[in-house]
């Protein structure tokens, strides 16, 4: 059961310590999702590693009552581990989650053991992409979700993987909060130019059948992280890889904190 904690500027910030002596680990989740999308990497790393999953602003547990981006974010987290007497642990983020990552490993480079990017980019979001993105938000949190709003959300997200789940969870956002967490995504900077400052050992998954990112954006991060391995390829893998195929992941995700956490 996840607890609540205070961090930077008062934000109150929902999180899960699911124990453990080994290594720490930080699992960093996608956008309109929340920790539990990383219930698979859980049951098969939580035997070796201590892992910490969080509720990123705007999602789950953890508000957002003003505007913020994803270095507030990423600090919020580096905060939490102050919390929990953490000096330093690996991250891994899928999709948002990775743009979190990134966001940590550039402010604190000493913190940050090993990075796992998985269905993300370092780039800003291409400008038609955002304006299409801002116009499914207005009409959601003016009118509520319409199903095929939601099975847009799904097939661009989750691919061929059920969803009914995960569109009871979206249906439930409320529409202010919406409009202020897809702000946050659609406004992001970018971060390519910044790679070759990340210091630590860096594996980066990308699904061939991504539907919100290309491949080219992981190859960008793999060739600019300076301590990158080759470049991972899922086939027919979906844009949120670790949970839509997290048998394919897994294995590396395990061998790669093995060696580097």
């Amino acid at each position: 059961m996840g607890s609540t904690v205070i961090v930077n500027d008062g934000q109150h910030l929902h999180h899960t310590d699911h124990g453990g002596s080994g290594p720490v680990v930080v699992l960093l989740h996608s956008f309109l999702m929340d920790e539990r999308m990383f219930a698979s990497q859980i049951a098969a790393l939580r035997s070796d590693f201590r892992l910490v999953t969080v509720d990123e602003r705007g999602h789950g547990g953890t508000p957002a009552d003003a505007p913020f981006d994803y270095w507030d974010v990423a600090r919020d987290v580096l905060a939490l581990l102050d919390h929990l007497g953490i000096d330093s642990a690996a991250v891994a983020g899928t999709s948002q989650g990775g743009f979190v990552a990134l966001r940590m490993a550039l402010l604190a480079p000493d913190r940050v053991t090993a990075l796992a990017v998985m269905g993300s980019s370092g780039a800003a979001e291409d400008p038609q992409v955002a304006a299409a993105y801002r116009q499914l938000a207005e009409s959601w949190a003016a009118n509520g979700p319409k199903e095929e709003q939601l099975d847009a959300v799904a097939g661009t997200c989750l691919g061929s993987m059920p969803a009914d789940g995960w569109k009871e969870t979206w249906r439930s956002v409320p529409g202010d909060r919406l409009l202020r967490i897809m702000s946050t995504l659609v406004e992001r900077d970018g971060v390519l130019g910044r790679l070759d400052r990340i210091r630590c050992p860096a594996l980066v998954l990308h699904g061939s059948a991504d539907a919100a990112y290309p491949v080219a954006r992981a190859e960008e991060l793999a060739a600019g992280i300076p301590g990158a391995e080759q470049l991972v390829v899922v086939e027919d893998g979906a844009h949120f890889l670790s949970l839509t195929h997290a048998e394919a992941v897994n294995p590396h995700l395990q061998r790669f904190l093995a060696a580097h956490a």
